[in-house]
Formats: C-alpha cells, sequence, structure tokens
C-alpha cells in the first residue's frame, strides 16, 4: 500500500514537472501558433579574420592568420535567436603604397552579444508538429561588443616573424580596447537532428582607427575607424 502511494506520488510530481516545464517554454507567435523556446546550442568555429583599414582595403594586402570563436545560442522567437560569443584571431596586413612601405601584425580577443534572424520557416519548432527542421537554413545577425586588440607597427611588406623589428607604438597602453558592431550572413546545413554546419562571415564596425597602430605615423588624416572581416566555419551543437 506505502509503495503504491509512493509510486503514484512519483508520477504524479513528474507529470506536474514535465507539465510546468512545457508552460514555461511554450510562447505564440503573431498568427497564435504555439512554440518552444530553445534549446542552447553550442558554436565552435575556425577560420580567418580580414583587415581593412589605412593599409589597404583588399585580401591580397592581408597576412591571414587563424581565428577560432566559442559562442552559445538560444531560440527567442519563431525566427529570432540571442548569441554571445568569445573569439581569438589573428590579423595582419601590409601596405596598399609602396613608398611608405608599412605593415602591421596583431593579436586579438573579442567579446559580442547578438541577435539572429533565420530567413526560412523552421515548421519543426511549432507545438504539435512532425515536420522535420529543414536542411538548409539563411540567416542574418547584427550585434555589439569589445574588442581587445594589440597590434605592432613594422616597416616591410612581407609577414613578421622573430627578426623583424617593430616601430615604437603609437599609445603606451596597449593591449587597448574598442567597442565593435557586427553585422552578417550565414548559411546553415542540418547534419543530424543536433549537429548543424555553418558557413558565417561577418564584418566589424570598430570605435578606433588604431587596430593597425598606424594612425599618428599617418598624421592622423584618416577619416574613418579601422574595421575587419572573420569567415568561419562553424559547428552548431544542440544541447537537448
Amino acid at each position: 500500500m506505502i509503495f503504491g502511494v509512493l509510486v503514484a506520488a512519483s508520477l504524479f510530481s513528474g507529470h506536474a514537472a514535465m507539465a510546468q516545464y512545457h508552460y514555461q517554454v511554450r510562447h505564440y507567435n503573431h498568427k497564435g501558433r504555439p512554440f518552444y523556446q530553445g534549446p542552447l546550442h553550442v558554436t565552435l568555429g575556425g577560420g580567418t579574420a580580414f583587415y581593412d583599414g589605412d593599409l589597404g582595403r583588399s585580401p591580397g594586402n592581408d597576412f591571414l592568420g587563424p581565428a577560432i570563436s566559442l559562442g552559445v545560442l538560444y531560440r527567442l522567437t519563431a525566427h529570432l535567436h540571442l548569441g554571445s560569443e568569445f573569439s581569438y584571431f589573428k590579423m595582419g596586413a601590409h601596405d596598399k603604397a609602396p613608398e611608405r612601405g608599412l605593415a602591421f601584425t596583431s593579436t586579438n580577443g573579442m567579446g559580442t552579444v547578438f541577435l539572429r534572424f533565420d530567413l526560412l520557416p523552421d515548421e519543426s519548432i511549432f507545438a504539435a508538429s512532425t515536420a522535420e527542421a529543414p536542411i538548409f537554413q539563411v540567416y542574418v545577425q547584427g550585434g555589439a561588443g569589445l574588442l581587445l586588440y594589440d597590434p605592432q607597427a613594422y616597416i616591410g611588406t612581407a609577414r613578421a616573424n622573430s627578426n623583424t623589428s617593430f616601430l615604437a607604438p603609437e599609445r603606451n597602453d596597449y593591449p587597448a580596447m574598442a567597442g565593435v558592431a557586427p553585422v552578417g550572413l550565414g548559411f546553415a546545413v542540418r547534419l543530424t537532428d543536433q549537429l548543424r554546419a555553418n558557413l558565417e562571415g561577418n564584418y566589424y564596425f570598430t570605435t578606433t582607427d588604431q587596430l593597425d597602430d598606424i594612425n599618428v605615423r599617418l598624421g592622423g588624416a584618416s577619416l574613418n575607424n579601422d574595421g575587419f572581416a572573420t569567415l568561419m566555419l562553424k559547428l552548431d551543437y544542440s544541447i537537448k
């Protein structure tokens, strides 16, 4: 008798907890269709970064370096996700003007928060739906964050090495902090129910013109702050 009561209580509490869980995550879109937020996605990416500043705006000027990222993503609405990401990347470039012969290399860390909007519908998120998530997805995103950058400038046209003689820094507080505003576009392919592969490009507007440690050397005459872009292949795993 006591055992039966305990089993019944356990089943009831489990059912109540499950009902409460679904009640907490159940929401409605603008057409009144119920859907569930989440789950949490973890992303891991690798790629490269491209410089855009006073020394040049062409990939032909870049000394391409590695870029890696680790982030999380969570669905808020039928199309909108909230994400956060930490990235580490190296970047460098040589001068587009041979007569100046300037170049730089830098090591950078960055944290961002962003909103991602899926352009294609996903019927699988709706309550009572038996549809599968789409195989392909296209998305746009934008956000804000902070960049910690540590550049070193030098005279030369080749990638810096252990024998490179660097110029005196333009400021004495490197590594320095700057704000960033990323905008991007991505293409995702579903590999399994929980795993996706994304090809993603982002451009980052910054609040500094010393991303390359070259501003005063050019007379501070630049009209625009430096920027940069990243191109990454990311794995996206949903935690269910």
